[in-house]
């Protein structure tokens, strides 16, 4: 079976640890979009790695983990990467690790570009990671991006980026911001290259051969729906397709060969950057926080947290075609004694079940709660969904009710042994 884990919040659902469970039957592991923006933590055996453009697969030994074209990648970012969690005991050979050649590449001068634009947006600010991955995709849309393969033709890729570099100085000269070297950036794209080259190939034929040989192949999606550019909260969101779609465009794989689709989402929600956040509380993000929990993985910044948003899971369950939902975090909402879960918006004299796409109504949006009792116990030490309280079982039928897909996975804590499966 063909699965895609997805992201059905703002991101930073613990997704890599669903995918890091599942691939413990997987053949392959796959990321088809986003760049070094995404932060993905495993916690195995007691160590903890963060992951941003690497698949969670790599972890495993016996796990074939390709970089999509779908993907923006920095190749310098990547080497620092791959030296990081080699470091950490984790062998990452040619064998092991495939980049598509024709994945687009984030040079230096993106970052600059990315964070220049937010500088400028002032209070409008996306509150994007500034890993350049806005410009690199804004490039391959304009069609003037630099991709893998073209590395492989050092004449025309130092033309290339000799060219771009004069053309952001130009905007980095009037706005009095760093002026890059052409020289000094194509050096240093060219070291990481190097590095990266034995990785390097045509992935396509490869998937589509693992899948015909009945290979189990996993999707490992980065951000979530809500910062999909088409489906997210517009215009905060990412520049990527971050639902189940982008997975097939971003491997060269057809919607056919996937059977299944696992959409992660916190029993709260989270969210980090600017936008709406109908379901945003002080006191529950204080409460978190002093726990040490809900800092991005890429940034370190606090995420701002929330009581559950069903209207949002609702729709996310929906433009993913969610088979399956993984919970997570369900052990963070231990200590209270009552819960709420948003089942509405009300925008004016209208109530709505799905959210909408107009951005002035997301001002004017108040969730509408039921609430549900607390369990007051810890959770965390539980293996199984009969070993859950009551009232946390509770929570979470309710849950699946209200997004229309059934539960698959709880998890009670950050480590891989601590995800209960519900048959």
């Amino acid at each position: 079976m063909n699965t895609i884990i997805i992201g059905l919040q703002w991101g930073d659902e613990g997704k890599g640890k669903i995918v890091d469970y599942l691939t413990e039957s997987a053949d392959v592991v796959i990321r088809g979009q986003g760049g070094n923006n995404a932060g993905h933590t495993v916690i195995a055996h007691g160590t903890k790695y963060v992951l941003h453009l690497l698949p969670s697969g790599i972890l495993w030994n016996d796990k074939l983990n390709v970089i999509g074209n779908g993907v923006v990648l920095d190749p310098i970012g990547l080497v620092q990467e791959i030296e990081r969690i080699e470091a950490q005991g984790v062998s990452i050979s040619a064998e092991k690790l495939l980049i598509s050649d024709r994945a687009h590449i984030v040079l230096p001068l993106h970052k600059e570009l990315d964070a220049a634009r937010e500088a400028a947006l002032g209070d409008q600010k996306i509150g994007t990671t500034r890993r350049g991955i806005g410009p690199a995709y804004a490039d391959k849309v304009n069609r003037c991006g630099l991709r893998v393969v073209d590395l492989l033709d050092r004449a025309f890729s130092e033309a290339q980026i000799t060219r771009r570099v004069a053309e952001a100085n130009e905007i980095f000269q009037r706005f009095d911001l760093h002026i890059f070297d052409a020289t000094q950036v194509i050096k240093e794209v060219y070291q990481a290259f190097e590095r990266l080259r034995p990785h390097v190939c045509n992935t396509i034929p490869v998937l589509h051969q693992a899948w015909k040989n009945g290979e189990h192949l996993l999707f490992e999606g980065a951000q979530g729906t809500l910062l999909d550019i088409d489906f997210g909260t517009y215009p905060f969101v990412t520049s990527s397709n971050t639902t189940a779609g982008g997975s097939c465009t971003g491997s060269g794989l057809p919607p056919h060969a996937i059977q299944s689709v696992i959409g992660v989402c916190k029993a709260y929600t989270t969210r980090v950057g600017s936008g709406p956040f109908p379901t945003g509380d002080e006191e529950l993000s204080d409460y978190l926080h002093q726990l040490g929990r809900e800092f991005g993985a890429t940034t370190g910044r606090p995420r701002g947290c929330g009581w559950l948003d069903t209207v949002l899971l609702r729709f996310a369950c929906m433009v993913n075609g969610v088979t399956g939902l993984a919970v997570t975090n369900l052990d963070g909402l231990d200590a209270y004694t009552e819960l709420k879960i948003c089942t509405c918006y009300q925008i004016g004299d209208e109530l709505h079940e799905l959210p909408p796409a107009d951005r002035q109504a997301w001002n004017h949006a108040v969730p509408i709660y039921e609430t549900c009792p607390g369990w007051k116990c810890d959770t965390t030490a539980c293996q199984t969904y009969d070993e859950l309280p009551f009232a946390a079982r509770k929570y979470l039928s309710r849950l699946s009710e209200l997004c229309g897909a059934p539960i698959q996975f709880v998890g009670v804590g950050p480590d891989r042994r601590q995800t209960i499966v519900l048959e």
